[in-house]
């Protein structure tokens, strides 16, 4: 089983979505965490759009990236071009991707959906190159709806 790291600067928004949908398309197939630079707390915003595709991240939470060992995971993927802030033993795992995503905090929640639907994207992809056939068809992003 593979081991993922989702990493970003505050583990609040794009890296807890990312989580959220590594944990629900791999369906148990792949070991998913995530973590920030700096642990603060999940968006709730963040919460709202991913329910909305009916995938429940509340219960999550935001964790340091110094809590983690890097040889503990297979895949390490930077969400926010943090990359070039981790540590050597970080971006030299198995797998290292950097999404360079922007940050939907304190935008509006149009924003949220788009960058939602491109972790998605981004998130099938990293699946079927670890191996593992995303259960996609559970998941559909349609069009997004603002309040």
């Amino acid at each position: 089983m593979k081991r993922v790291m989702f990493v970003c600067k505050k583990n609040s928004c794009r890296s807890q979505m990312a989580e959220g949908f590594a944990r629900t398309l791999g369906e148990d197939k792949i070991a998913v965490t995530s973590s920030g630079l700096e642990a603060s707390q999940v968006n709730p915003t963040a919460v709202e759009v991913m329910s909305a595709i009916g995938i429940d991240i509340s219960a999550q939470t935001s964790d340091a990236l110094s809590d983690f060992k890097p040889e503990d995971y297979d895949a390490v993927i930077s969400l926010c071009g943090c990359g070039v802030n981790l540590p050597d033993a970080w971006v030299q795992r198995e797998v290292f991707q950097d999404w360079q995503l922007d940050d939907p905090a304190g935008e509006p929640i149009e924003t949220f959906y788009r960058v939602r639907n491109e972790i998605k994207e981004r998130v099938e992809t990293l699946l079927q190159s670890l191996g593992v056939e995303p259960a996609s068809e559970q998941i559909s992003v349609g069009e997004s709806v603002s309040r």
